[in-house]
């Protein structure tokens, strides 16, 4: 069936938005990955508290259904859902067919592009897709991690995003936190050299909301601003974990309020570095709707 008869769809077919506020996906906490298979899924994903729903047409997807689940993202996209997806790496034969289905789709947020190891491939990817359609680079391989810095350079390049578990296979580095701090490092490093947010981690594998919330503050000492997830329990704890806590929007607070009493005068060099994280966290904080305490 053809993109634009997926069109035609009645009204009450057409998904159903979320009736909570959009967190610009610049500063998105959680991102929740749904097999392209789950097209029964696809709306109550949206309607999660995930702050992004990406759609996972690479790994969660036996190669012989690649193309019967892309058709099924698609359609989706088309007919009213809106949501990332994740699509297959450039050396794949996949990678053309994902970008030509999924090229002008209204309901397209941005693409995830699998195992990048190079700026191009985040370039070409971008138009390919016609040149405004935001590509999150994937990095999950010795190769990437050492080109992180060109890739978040690359001209379409939104933010990267750190694949652990390719990473790990690739390197044969533990999940130890101490081993995983020089990865994820270098990605935070490279999102700042080229000027974009704050990376997203990988996923926690496993139901334990302890080892999430500790893996997830690891992620936030290192400077990631984002968590890749893989159910909608995980959410809240990648929330508010990545929030900032009431405690700091009450300091950040007070600190503004005292500037402003005081004439926006600086008083000593630890001003400006205060002032500076004041305002991030407010920023932050109205976006999340986190209230002082």
């Amino acid at each position: 069936m053809a993109i634009d008869d997926r069109t035609a769809q009645t009204e009450s077919t057409v998904p159903a938005k979320r009736t909570r506020p959009e967190v610009p996906a610049e500063i998105s906490r959680s991102w929740l990955l749904v097999s392209g298979t789950a097209s029964d899924g696809f709306d109550r994903a949206a309607r999660s508290r995930a702050d992004q729903v990406i759609l996972d047409i690479e790994d969660a997807v036996d190669p012989k259904l690649k193309p019967a689940a892309r058709t099924d993202v698609a359609a989706w996209l088309a007919g009213g859902g809106e949501a990332w997806v994740r699509i297959n790496d450039v050396t794949t034969d996949f990678w053309a067919d994902d970008v030509e289905e999924l090229r002008g789709l209204p309901g397209l947020r941005g693409v995830m592009l699998a195992k990048t190891e190079a700026a191009a491939q985040v370039t070409d990817t971008w138009h390919r897709l016609g040149g405004h359609t935001p590509v999150i680079a994937l990095v999950e391989s010795a190769v990437g991690v050492e080109e992180a810095t060109s890739i978040a350079k690359a001209q379409g390049a939104f933010r990267l995003a750190f694949g652990s578990g390719d990473y790990r296979r690739d390197t044969g580095t533990s999940a130890d936190t101490l081993a995983m701090a020089y990865p994820r490092s270098r990605l935070v490093v490279a999102s700042r050299v080229g000027r974009l947010p704050g990376p997203i981690d990988g996923p926690t594998v496993g139901t334990s909301h302890p080892i999430l919330r500790e893996q997830s503050q690891v992620a936030v000492s290192l400077g990631l601003t984002g968590k890749l997830c893989l159910d909608v329990e995980q959410l809240p704890v990648i929330n508010e974990v990545i929030s900032p806590t009431p405690t700091d929007v009450a300091w950040a607070q007070d600190f503004l309020d005292d500037f402003e009493a005081r004439g926006r005068v600086i008083r000593d060099g630890s001003d400006l570095p205060r002032l500076g994280r004041a305002q991030k966290i407010q920023r932050l904080a109205e976006a999340f709707g986190v209230t002082p305490r």
